[in-house]
């Protein structure tokens, strides 16, 4: 008998989102655990095993799923390993589909994260019949899948698109949890972006909303929020955040030449205030052959089912 449901699952440096997806793409059930918080993944993969067991007995049984997809930090399509993800606790190589596989007792395949939403996109969103476009995660770090021809780009060894490790600045650039220095995504992830607000407030004397909360518990909500409320502090931090991610997408344009790209995760909630110096400085950098040409969009699939249906299309060709 076909089995009728599969597992999708994200996982991010915060949270780990996964569901229960049947064979049109529909998100059944859905639930979600720390990720940060496990230092130890035999751990992680319990709490997430006490969790996922209780939607996976409501849908009839672990013999009603083919299998579970995982889209993971630095999660490696061919191994089907997790390798030396700077975002997670865990360091080294991780397993992770087989330690899955084990635990549940069914099939499960893995990849990068983002090109888990990446592969969603395309499925089910507004990517849905472009074969050439950049899917940008904006979440704890900065993640990419890139589709070209229809195709998504692995690479030789499955690690091809991490355009969040592209060098943003290269003068004194902020150091990244991968050991480099100025990567894109030590400015325009969320964590980045409250970086950018404790350097700003220290070498200014502006008054700022932001000034009300300590500075080490600035988070990138607390400055959308001062922004809504019109503190131009607030608001300078996302035209600097738009202008370096603007910059950088104008140079993914070059190498690919995608017919769109696609924002998703957190920070894209900011809605304008990142949109508009993004488009902005894209369209400033661009070579004069693809100005006006490349369309800029925000994911319009809920929060995390880009992922998690990308995830779970994995488990289909299991």
């Amino acid at each position: 008998m076909e089995k009728p449901y599969v597992i999708g699952m994200d996982m991010g440096g915060t949270n780990t989102v996964f569901g229960v997806v049947d064979a049109r793409g529909t998100v059944i059930s859905k639930s979600a655990i720390k990720t940060g918080t496990h230092t130890d993944v035999n751990l992680y993969i319990q709490d997430l095993y006490d969790e996922m067991i209780k939607l996976i007995d409501a849908a009839g049984g672990v013999e009603k799923f083919k299998g579970i997809g995982v889209g993971a930090p630095n999660g490696n399509y061919y191994t089907g390993n997790i390798e030396f993800a700077p975002n997670l606790p865990w360091k080294g190589v991780i397993p992770f589909a087989k330690l899955m596989a084990e635990k549940f007792g069914i099939p499960a395949a893995l990849t990068n994260d983002a090109n888990a939403a990446a592969i969603g996109e395309m499925t089910y969103g507004v990517a849905r019949g472009m074969k050439n476009f950049i899917m940008i995660t904006l979440g704890t770090g900065v993640g990419s899948g890139i589709v070209i021809d229809g195709k998504l780009v692995y690479g030789h060894d499955g690690f091809a698109g991490e355009l969040g490790h592209t060098t943003a600045i290269r003068e004194n650039g902020r150091l990244c949890g991968c050991g480099k220095k100025g990567c894109l995504e030590t400015y325009c992830s969320a964590t980045g972006v409250a970086r950018s607000a404790r350097e700003i407030l220290a070498s200014s004397t502006q008054e700022s909303l932001l000034r009300n909360i300590p500075v080490d518990s600035i988070t990138s909500k607390d400055v959308f929020e001062a922004a809504m409320e019109g503190d131009e502090i607030a608001k300078d931090i996302f035209a600097f955040t738009g202008k370096i991610l603007g910059q950088s997408l104008a140079d993914f344009v070059a190498f690919s030449a995608p017919e769109a790209i696609v924002l998703f995760g957190g920070l894209s909630k900011a809605g304008d205030l990142i949109m508009n110096p993004i488009r902005e400085n894209m369209e400033d950098n661009l070579l004069p052959l693809w100005k006006g040409k490349i369309k800029l969009f925000f994911s319009e699939l809920k929060e995390a089912d880009a992922a998690v249906l990308g995830a779970s299309a994995l488990a289909w060709e299991l």
